[in-house]
């Protein structure tokens, strides 16, 4: 009894690890909001070595990937409830966990996208409206923001020796999140085919793709209470098994050693992937209709 005892804190004292660790993080996160909000001016009240601290953290958090907790987490059950199929639940949770957290690479850099492409078309716009021709307005509008990241050596080779600029720029719109250079290869066309205002149609055009992206965005804060709350009815179950331990009820024994306890892992894992795939699907559903 001891020594399950003593197991048991030990869980406890990883969950805690875990706790303060997500707590770290988004403190870090706040703070770097803060410091966009202050114009990048330092924030007061930084204790001495925090950013060293900050910045070791990400470093092991960037070598320990978010799929290899789970089977962490499924030899901590083992040991606890002196069984190996946590183990290999754990182990067929890691590529469920790498596809969900490059799923949401994907989604940032789809977001960083869209946001380089309303930076490039003010900076172009910007440029124009100086007295540049478009070709060298495009040249140094890319180079400021920083826009074009993947396709700039097509796009901007095209602008400098003369090439078909909007071409290449409706080639490079077909990456994920820089679908608006379609429209500024649109702008692009009927500036030089028709000698209409270039900058007009580019303010136009950075004006739509903010629009797009704040409704992009209000949408995703709406359903962040959807996906918070998927994920808290998730992890009830495993709430449940931690109050069944600490009150002496030992239900990981039952759950591992017994038909029945079998049985209804199986069933309720079934039901809970279930209900998490039918959130996501809800969800996904309401950001095609949008």
């Amino acid at each position: 009894m001891t020594g399950m005892t003593g197991m048991f804190m030990g869980a406890a004292l990883a969950c805690v690890g875990v706790a303060v660790w997500l707590l770290v993080e988004r403190d870090s996160a706040a703070r770097r909001a803060r410091l966009l909000l202050a114009g990048g001016g330092a924030v007061g009240g930084d204790p001495p070595g925090w950013r060293a601290k900050a910045d070791a953290l990400t470093r092991v958090r960037g070598r320990w990937r978010t799929e290899w907790w789970a089977p962490a987490a499924g030899v901590v059950v083992a040991v606890l409830g002196a069984s190996v199929l946590p183990v290999l639940l754990g182990a067929a949770g890691v590529p469920l966990l790498r596809r969900v957290r490059s799923a949401g690479q994907v989604r940032r850099a789809r977001e960083r996208r869209a946001d380089e492409v309303i930076a490039l078309c003010s900076a172009l716009a910007g440029e124009v409206r100086a007295g540049r021709q478009p070709g060298e307005a495009l040249l140094r509008g890319a180079r400021e923001c920083g826009g074009l990241a993947e396709a700039q050596a097509t796009v901007l080779a095209a602008a400098r020796f003369g090439g078909d600029v909007p071409e290449a720029l409706a080639t490079a719109a077909g990456q994920p999140g820089a679908e608006g250079l379609r429209g500024l290869a649109a702008c692009w066309r009927v500036a030089v085919d028709q000698g209409a205002g270039l900058a007009a149609g580019l303010d136009r055009l950075a004006a739509a793709l903010r629009a797009e992206r704040d409704q992009r965005s209000e949408l995703s804060a709406q359903l962040a209470g959807a996906r918070a709350t998927a994920v808290m009815l998730a992890g009830l179950p495993a709430l449940g098994l931690l109050i069944g331990t600490a009150l002496g009820a030992d239900p990981l024994h039952v759950l591992l050693h017994t038909p029945a306890g079998l049985g209804c892992l199986v069933v309720g894992g079934a039901l809970e992937g279930l209900g998490l795939w039918w959130v996501s699907r809800i969800v996904r559903g309401a950001e095609a209709v949008a």
